[in-house]
């Protein structure tokens, strides 16, 4: 039955979200309520059609506090991706650059304020994603990061990569980790879930100045802390 509900999903999901992006693509230029709300509701619709058909409920265990804050999230499949908007305020992902040439996606993304990473930029890239971050922060909006750098399957625990430190450093932000078992729900690489309650464990505030091996230690303990 995970195999018929996973397909289902797929094909209510791709073909729901169609509108979503069209509005989200159309309010890039001409409302920005436009674009915000399209993007939040294809946050929600994406989560409650998970619950309807997949049976995968959601929780966070512990607060999540609002404003100008650096998220530093473990990720161990999509859903925790298209979750963002749903989870905070006008939140910037940063995320790969190759998603941004999705055609009427990618525009939208940008308008909406989420922060490419160009893996391959070096120096430049940084110093353009620093930027996009900086006024981001000026927005008094939360800024999200996986500090892992890619997707990882449950139970992983790759070394935090160097973006996340430079981030730390130059915008002087809090840090709240955030442990995800989303993997355990789906194999890595496999296009099916099995049904099951994934949560959001919120770590404690960490604060800005801190050593860069002392806040990656601290981050990398936290986000990995449903583990087990």
């Amino acid at each position: 039955m995970f195999l018929l509900r996973s397909l289902l999903f797929g094909i209510v999901f791709y073909t729901g979200s169609v509108p979503y992006v069209v509005g989200a693509f159309i309010g890039t230029y001409t409302s920005a309520a436009l674009l915000r709300s399209s993007v939040r509701g294809w946050s929600v619709f994406h989560n409650t059609i998970a619950r309807w058909i997949l049976g995968i409920r959601t929780e966070v265990d512990g607060a999540l506090p609002s404003g100008a804050i650096l998220f530093a999230i473990k990720h161990e499949s999509m859903f925790e991706t298209i979750d963002m908007p749903r989870m905070f305020r006008l939140p910037a992902v940063v995320t790969k650059s190759e998603l941004f040439d999705i055609p009427c996606w990618g525009t939208a993304a940008k308008a909406y304020g989420m922060i490419p990473v160009d893996r391959e930029g070096g120096a430049s890239g940084l110093r353009e994603m620093i930027r996009l971050a900086r006024e981001i922060k000026a927005a008094d909006r939360p800024i999200v990061i996986f500090p892992e750098g890619t997707r990882v399957a449950h139970g992983e625990r790759p070394p935090l990569q160097s973006g996340f430190a430079g981030l730390y450093k130059l915008l002087g932000l809090p840090v709240v980790p955030i442990a995800v078992n989303s993997g355990k729900l789906t194999p890595k690489g496999k296009p099916w879930w099995h049904k099951g309650t994934m949560t959001y464990k919120v770590g404690e505030i960490i604060p800005p100045g801190l050593p860069r091996e002392e806040v990656e230690a601290k981050v990398h303990a936290a986000i990995n802390a449903l583990n087990g």
